[in-house]
């Protein structure tokens, strides 16, 4: 039995967001010298500048098709999976390593899953037992030696960063159970224009945190360090929040919430890949089997999936 295109082209989206997405994990290492919600000060209104300047061409039509409820909704929605997801994810990283950070947001595909899944759409849960027992060892996998390399760190910066890490796998399982649910129900925005609109909502939102964030610092930066700053915080603007946000709200239209929520273990994934580039290493024997783990439990759910998604 062939895939069909809807399937093909929503995995497709999917595996390419998490390699935008991935690049995430990475930044609040290259920004230590700033704060958490600074770098999602930064990284936001980069995304907001952006957002408005592609969607320039078309502004006036869509915001002809704006009304009240739609601001709402990006804004909360914008609050949820972009700043309060991001400040988490920072200090998870800057206080206890990307490894431990993975290890509970990896965990997404997961959550998503079960809070996401409705009866009749898609798989049912418990034909995803086993894929998602996967995904699951993966995790465990890749993390066997974090805690205890944390715990030898200071269990009480341990304890921020795991409580900033299940911060943000809250915030962003409940983000991507309601935007699948609302682009779904609104079909008069393509995904691209939905990502745009997010990205502007972004861009308003985070005017509010700029003075706390900045004003506030007492932390005097040599002129190469924002240099830095600007440059990670609009790589990761245009790379994972405009192009990778773009694909995942195409893939989130394609596929049922029983699959899609699963391929953000490409995000994790691709993490860990441009982790062992930074650090100039191969992965250990573990890391490589929880990366064959997960992504065995994505294809084997996919496999599951096979004849539920109609072709285009």
């Amino acid at each position: 039995m062939t895939l069909s295109r809807n399937l093909l082209l929503g995995l497709l989206c999917g595996v390419i967001a998490g390699a935008f997405w991935g690049g995430v994990f990475l930044a609040p290492k290259l920004l230590a010298d700033f704060t958490p919600l600074q770098a999602t000060a930064g990284r936001y209104l980069a995304y907001g500048l952006a957002a408005a300047v592609l969607l320039a061409p078309s502004w006036k039509a869509v915001m002809a098709r704006m009304d009240g409820r739609d601001w709402r909704d990006l804004l909360l929605l914008s609050l949820l999976g972009n700043l309060i997801y991001y400040v988490g994810l920072a200090i998870a990283v800057q206080s206890a390593g990307v490894a431990l950070a993975s290890l509970v947001i990896g965990l997404l595909p997961v959550t998503i899953t079960l809070v996401g899944a409705k009866a009749g759409e898609g798989t049912p849960l418990r034909r995803l037992v086993w894929p998602l027992a996967l995904i699951v060892a993966g995790g465990v996998c890749i993390n066997l030696d974090a805690f205890a390399a944390a715990g030898r760190a200071g269990m009480s910066k341990t304890l921020v960063g795991l409580l900033g890490a299940l911060l943000a796998l809250a915030v962003w399982t409940a983000y991507a159970v309601w935007n699948a649910r609302r682009l779904a129900a609104t079909p008069k925005f393509n995904s691209h224009e939905w990502s745009l609109l997010t990205g502007v909502a972004t861009g308003l939102l985070s005017l509010v945190i700029v003075v706390p964030a900045f004003a506030f610092d007492g932390k005097t930066h040599a002129a190469g360090a924002w240099g830095l700053f600007w440059g990670v915080s609009f790589a990761v603007a245009i790379g994972a929040s405009v192009i990778g946000n773009g694909l995942w709200n195409a893939a989130s239209r394609l596929l049922p919430l029983s699959l899609s929520g699963q391929l953000i273990v490409f995000e994790t994934v691709f993490a860990l890949l441009y982790g062992f580039l930074h650090e100039g290493r191969w992965p250990r024997s573990l890391e490589s089997v929880a990366m064959a783990l997960m992504l065995a439990g994505v294809l084997w759910s996919a496999r599951l999936h096979r004849g539920m998604v109609g072709p285009a």
